[in-house]
């Protein structure tokens, strides 16, 4: 696919889409959320509480505030994009927890909270005169959630934690790559991502037994939990047969074909979970003979000689681009996809569509959120990523 620069208008999509209506209520509207945290875990969980529709107040170190306004890559203003995608939707006020008059109006803020988020290593809090299990005695209606790396408890709680040094510990690092190829990085930060995002599944989960019970509670979600959570095919190995799983490149360890494969430009993703598909495959390939060879009959005897089938189909589809082998199998039936870059994903009208990437009215781009509702708001956030202590003269006056 030759890659466009022109670059897409995000702007209108709730015109298009009545999904996106910005002016429906927000589910989370009311409630207050106190954001202690900084990088990227902490700050996707409450980010999302944000594009729900919770005021997230982001409590700063004074003088340099979070960790990722001092990381690139930086706008032309000299910002920090790396701050931007965690924190649009959010208010900022910087706060010394040494200073007692901080501290005070931190302590009044939290009262008047529903919910704080910390993502410091295990016994910070404490130490700061903030301990979770302590805060909800004093106000039991309020949900203390805790993002770390290893957790609140267990023998590595106190251990630094980076989301590579997750990836590596939790599997999901030796599950990547070729086969023949050296352990490798998910491309992303997803060991700090998906901690985010159970941090909100466990927030909300947590809101809701509130409203049932009135009581609040902490809450301890942990890297190393979240990532390893994600290993259920390898994991089907390891418990199940007590096997120990290698890693295969991009195919499935229990389907073929179920891989990318080689055209004339670039590679093409195709998915056969069954015989079905297989022969969809075959005749849409002009190869209906495969459909019935031997070591093809059958899903476990493509596993089995996967490396056969690969060849097999590589040899059609090195004929022809694949953009024009994507077009043809979608027509005849058979899950494809393009291998992307996320500049050329971002510019999918399926994405743009589904505001998936949002203008705001400064004209700035930023995430949207992959939650759709019927009758709450699905646009998310409207206001951009705060400056330090923008909103922090006027919290300072409501708190006092």
């Amino acid at each position: 696919m030759t890659q466009s620069r022109t670059e897409p208008n995000y702007r209108g999509q709730e015109i298009h889409n009545p999904h996106l209506d910005p002016n429906k209520p927000y589910a989370l509207a009311g409630l207050l959320v106190v954001d202690l945290t900084h990088v990227l875990s902490g700050p996707t969980c409450t980010r999302m509480l944000a594009d729900a529709g919770a005021r997230v107040i982001h409590v700063e170190r004074k003088g340099s505030g979070d960790d990722t306004r001092s990381m690139g890559p930086y706008l032309a203003d000299g910002s920090s994009e790396y701050f931007r995608i965690a924190n649009a939707g959010k208010e900022s006020i910087s706060l010394d927890f040494k200073d007692p008059d901080d501290f005070a109006l931190l302590k009044r803020m939290i009262a008047k909270a529903d919910v704080v988020v910390e993502n410091f290593r295990p016994g910070v809090m404490a130490r700061l005169g903030l301990d979770p299990e302590e805060l909800v005695k004093e106000y039991p209606r309020l949900i203390v959630a805790s993002i770390s790396g290893f957790g609140q408890y267990g023998p590595m709680s106190k251990q630094a934690a980076y989301d590579t040094i997750v990836q590596a510990l939790s599997g999901i690092m030796d599950a990547t790559g070729s086969q023949d190829g050296p352990a490798t990085r998910v491309g992303t930060s997803i060991s700090d991502i998906v901690a985010g995002i159970m941090g909100y599944a466990a927030i909300t989960t947590a809101l809701v037994a509130r409203e049932r019970t009135g009581q609040g509670t902490t809450v301890d979600v942990a890297m190393l939990d979240t990532t390893f959570s994600l290993m259920a095919q390898d994991l089907m190995t390891a418990l199940g047969p007590h096997q120990i799983p290698h890693r295969i490149g991009n195919r499935h360890p229990y389907m073929y074909p179920f891989d990318t494969f080689a055209c004339q430009d670039q590679p093409l993703a195709i998915c056969c979970g069954n015989d079905h598909l297989w022969s969809l495959l075959c005749n849409a390939l002009g190869h209906p003979e495969w459909i019935d060879q031997a070591n093809f009959k059958t899903n476990d005897l493509r596993e089995a000689n996967w490396q056969a089938v690969k060849d097999a189909l590589e040899g059609v589809l090195k004929s022809d681009l694949a953009e024009n082998w994507r077009d043809k199998l979608e027509a005849a039936g058979v899950p494809v996809g393009i291998v992307l870059n996320v500049d050329q994903t971002r510019r999918l009208p399926q994405i743009i569509e589904r505001g998936m990437v949002k203008a705001l009215p400064d004209g700035r781009e930023v995430i949207g959120t992959p939650m759709k509702f019927s009758t709450w708001n699905s646009w998310g956030a409207k206001v951009d990523s705060p400056q330090l202590d923008a909103q922090g003269k006027a919290i300072r006056q409501e708190f006092s």
